[in-house]
């Protein structure tokens, strides 16, 4: 009974429990917390900094449960509180990651607390909603003519090449092998972007840069027109034993005349357009910590040399206007000095902001420029973002200045950070919105249903359906986000650095260099896929597609995950079924904003509740290879006795169904299931 009376604890940080969710100075805000029906002696409401106690008073009750409230006026500051209920001669505290008994003399963690920042808020349109990322050389192609061609330069001991076919696997040398795809391409599939239920596009860098990737950027200022236009070209092929790239006329020409780079530049605000006026949204990759050896601001390559418009680059003059935006090792050799590249790589200068005001300023008018008219996009993907400078303390008074700059252009504009790790720093409201969710999402989610790391390169076996395991690393791990950025946080299964999801679902490790292309795709589950997929689209926080995933791509770590879209060899049901999910996703806000709230767990299985105080969504999921009965108390989740529940939809290896027959009723606070093996279910209440 006492285990009861914690499980009945419950409060969170949405509009259900804390009115308004996201408050502004001034504003009085109403926090509640639900305890068991005359269960407790006291409730107070723990105040971490400066440190007190509020006590709540009972404000109404139901069958089950009372519920409590305090409220508090907002000033500036960050308010951080836990909940301390005294109930059967205990102390019990209550905070993100649960109840807990408190030991004499012990308070409430305020590593755990529940937050806010007062003024604190991600553009509405980025809460819940579901992305698309984009690798553009590997999606489609539109525009053969703006093809980068054979032997047009060279690049990293070899010269670009373009693919033969666009289904040619992908090798070691991927960095300088094209297959074509375009913003044209882009263009031709936003219809069945749509028709997917996509509301945000996340596109991989699109500026100009010598490598498929293109995380070298060699020019900020412009869309590449290998991705765009190529109004001005020559025919010319460098030869074999030529290695350097004055030796390459056509790229240089088709990378630096304004006719192509203007009207590289025009189709992106065409399309920008385009993207817009369907309601969608556009994501761009900064990748602001390094440029490329052929950055106009270095140019090692002599690409810019004596070109009318361009000052000369830093590798080419001890003089240039440019010089402090590096860290050369030596001085007074020019040419010839050495530079300090990121993590070592002089393919990738590491940009010295720390040493040039100049370059910083640069680099934030940069992204005004893109997130202003004609192209407005709606969100910047920062790229490595707490390892710009070479402290966090310049590093968070950069990115301050940044998100001042950028928002004063477009506040409703997201900026989202790639982070290992607590970013709870970076995320008090003077800085990034939110992240890319590895900690809180995908890395959980696959080492329950896969057992594996996200490069494919380990098993785990003790995480491996380790249901307790799955809801303690996820509590613990969101409970570092304010809710403004858990909720517009990019949950992903795959992406362009780490194997893609199905090729987990084998449990081999390995890459590319190990087990070869085709091992990729051996002995994969689309069951244990179709698993993550309902958990992807019903968890809080941003579902974001890696281009291909919905149509049944697979691929090792980096290079391999950055396969080409399947263009003719499509996975049809998964397809399908990614759009049926889309489509109760959006039936059914619940899955978007509503409370979360674990139900059960245990060896290979798992069931949490979405709910909102109108709608309740039960989500199951039994990662067995033979059925599971079990008893969920959906009590926890505000459901009444007598309650009855359809089967929205069902994953198993069968594939998918949406049969919405109604279940057996509420009873005792329990719903009673049999999950069928390797299965996901999402259950409604009528």
């Amino acid at each position: 009974m006492f285990q009861e009376l914690l499980n009945s604890i419950f409060s969170d940080e949405t509009d259900l429990f804390r009115s308004p969710s996201e408050p502004d100075p001034g504003d009085t805000v109403r926090i509640r917390l639900r305890v068991k029906k005359d269960a407790a002696q006291r409730v107070l409401l723990y105040i971490s900094e400066p440190e007190m106690a509020i006590l709540m008073r009972k404000d109404s009750s139901d069958t089950y449960y009372d519920y409590y409230v305090a409220e508090l006026v907002c000033l500036s500051n960050k308010v951080s509180y836990s909940f301390i209920v005294e109930a059967c001669g205990f102390g019990i505290a209550f905070e993100k990651t649960g109840a807990h008994i408190l030991a004499e003399g012990e308070k409430p963690d305020p590593s755990i607390a529940f937050s806010f920042t007062p003024g604190f808020h991600a553009p509405s349109w980025a809460k819940g909603a579901v992305q698309y990322q984009i690798m553009v050389d590997r999606f489609r192609n539109g525009n053969p003519s703006n093809d980068v061609q054979n032997n047009e330069y060279y690049y990293v001991i070899g010269h670009a090449q373009h693919a033969g076919n666009w289904d040619d696997p992908v090798t070691d040398s991927d960095i300088r092998v094209f297959y074509g795809g375009d913003l044209q391409g882009v263009s031709e599939k936003l219809d069945y972007l749509q028709s997917l239920g996509v509301e945000v596009i996340y596109f991989n860098p699109i500026f100009i840069s010598p490598s498929s990737h293109k995380y070298d950027v060699q020019d900020y200022d412009h869309i590449d027109p290998h991705f765009a236009v190529i109004e001005d070209d020559m025919d010319h092929a460098m030869q074999s034993w030529e290695k350097h790239n004055g030796y390459a006329p056509r790229y240089i020409k088709r990378v630096t005349s304004v006719f192509n780079l203007y009207a590289s530049d025009a189709y992106f605000a065409h399309f920008c357009d385009e993207v817009h006026s369907r309601g969608m949204k556009i994501i761009l990759d900064g990748v602001f910590n390094h440029c490329g050896s052929f950055n106009k601001w270095m140019d090692r390559e002599g690409i810019y040399l004596g070109k009318a418009g361009y000052e000369p680059g830093a590798y080419q003059d001890v003089d240039s206007p440019y010089r402090s935006f590096f860290t050369f090792r030596e001085k007074g050799s020019g040419r010839y000095g050495e530079y300090e590249g990121w993590w070592g790589y002089n393919t990738l200068p590491k940009l010295n902001y720390e040493g040039s005001p100049e370059l910083c300023d640069r680099i934030y008018s940069i992204a005004e420029k893109w997130a202003s008219p004609p192209y407005r996009i709606d969100g910047w993907r920062l790229d490595v973002a707490a390892d710009l400078g070479h402290s966090d303390e310049f590093n968070h008074t950069f990115w301050k200045e940044f998100r001042r700059r950028v928002k004063a252009v477009n506040p409703n504009l997201l900026i989202i950070a790639e982070h290992y790790g607590d970013a709870s720093t970076w995320l008090q409201g003077d800085e990034w919105d939110t992240v890319m969710n590895y900690d809180a999402f995908m890395e959980p989610v696959t080492f329950f249903l896969t057992g594996m790391e996200k490069h494919s390169d380990s098993f785990n076996q003790e995480l491996y359906q380790n249901g307790p395991a799955f809801f303690r690393t996820m509590l613990r791990k969101m409970a570092t986000m304010q809710v403004t950025s858990l909720y517009s946080a990019m949950n992903e299964l795959s992406n362009h650095d780490h194997s893609r999801f199905l090729t987990r679902t084998n449990h081999m490790v390995g890459r590319l260099g190990t087990l070869g292309s085709d091992a990729a795709g051996q002995g994969i589950s689309k069951a244990v896929f179709r698993e993550a997929v309902v958990i992807q689209m019903t968890w809080p926080g941003c579902p974001t597609i890696y281009y291909g995933d919905e149509a049944g791509q697979v691929g090792w770590t980096d290079p391999d995950c950055r396969r080409t879209y399947p263009w003719g060899r499509e996975d049809g049901d998964l397809i399908a079924m990614h759009r049926a999910l889309v489509g109760i996703r959006n039936e059914f806000p619940v899955l978007k904003l509503g409370s979360l709230k674990p139900l059960h767990a245990e060896t290979g299985v798992i069931a949490y509740a979405r709910f909102d105080g109108e709608t309740c969504a039960v989500i199951t999921v039994n990662n067995n290879d033979s059925q599971r009965f079990v008893r969920i108390n959906v009590r926890d989740a505000g459901e009444k006795e007598g309650g009855a529940f359809i089967d929205a939809f069902i994953a198993s290896n069968d594939g998918y169904s949406m049969p919405r027959h109604v279940l057996d009723r509420v009873s005792g606070g329990y719903l009673s299931l049999t999950l069928p093996p390797k299965s996901a279910m999402i259950l409604l209440r009528t």
